[in-house]
């Protein structure tokens, strides 16, 4: 028996030892293939992989600004939760079968130069050279499928520190929860990410971002999504109808059983 219980807590140990190795190597994955994408640094406070179970929790991440910008952070997400595909990261292909991601601030900044944080951005850079992202990187960007993703965003921030002093300020809460399908590209990701931040804000007028040219970039996947929404309305209306007759069946089954005096 003792011998056993020496064995058993070896298993556990590896387990756990395991478990955490997975996590940083996860980790530092994560935030070189992020900066690969966007061309910014990424930190995260922790990352959860399931050991049985293809779920990934990650919780604070924070998108960082490049040098010579006040506000350091450019995106907050509290919570990104992922289910992946186990054999197809074997075969080198990011396929996730659901992403959620929660977005809870998106900050725009214009710096002392007019220069704008997001055009820091490679999907935007690349935009503006009429070029595709992967046309610029001499380094390849992993492979990445994702079949549904569940994006949320709460508020936008505008900071204009081009006129010196203090800044001015807008905030606007978009409190956005939309679902989208087979998203092929993590710079299709990032585009679609800015353009839903920012179409609900007066940011791309304010600062002359071409947020158009960067919309045409997710068109299908916004038209996609547009599919979803008008499809799930389809489905409560239906649902919210077949109801509704029911009920009314009911209540004529139960006036023709009792003989009420007050009539109907």
């Amino acid at each position: 028996m003792k011998k056993l219980a020496i064995i058993l807590i070896v298993i556990i140990v590896l387990v756990l030892v395991l478990s955490v190795g997975k996590n940083m190597i996860v980790k530092a994955g994560i935030e070189k293939g992020v900066k690969l994408v966007t061309g910014l640094q990424l930190r995260m406070g922790g990352l959860n992989i399931g050991i049985i179970k293809t779920l990934v929790g990650i919780n604070n991440l924070k998108l960082y600004n490049p040098k010579g910008y006040q506000d350091k952070v450019m995106l907050n997400m509290p919570e990104v939760y992922v289910d992946y595909d186990l054999p197809a990261v074997f075969q080198g292909t990011v396929h996730l079968n659901e992403m959620r991601i929660n977005l809870k601030e998106f900050m725009v900044v214009k710096n002392e130069k007019g220069e704008l944080n997001l055009d820091s951005l490679k999907v935007v850079q690349a935009q503006k050279e009429g070029k595709a992202p992967e046309e610029k990187e001499k380094a390849k960007a992993p492979d990445i499928k994702i079949d549904s993703l569940n994006l949320k965003i709460g508020k936008v921030i505008y900071k204009d520190y081009s006129r010196g002093g203090t800044p001015s300020v807008r905030e606007f809460n978009v409190n956005l929860d939309e679902k989208y399908e087979n998203i092929t590209n993590p710079y299709a990701l990032v585009s679609l990410i800015v353009v839903k931040a920012l179409m609900n804000t007066t940011i791309a007028s304010l600062t002359n971002f071409d947020l158009g040219g960067l919309k045409g970039t997710v068109s299908d996947t916004l038209g996609a999504a547009g599919k979803i929404a008008t499809e799930t309305v389809t489905k409560v209306t239906d649902t919210v109808g077949e109801t509704t007759e029911a009920l009314s069946k009911t209540a004529g089954d139960l006036k023709d059983k009792f003989k009420l005096p007050f009539g109907n």
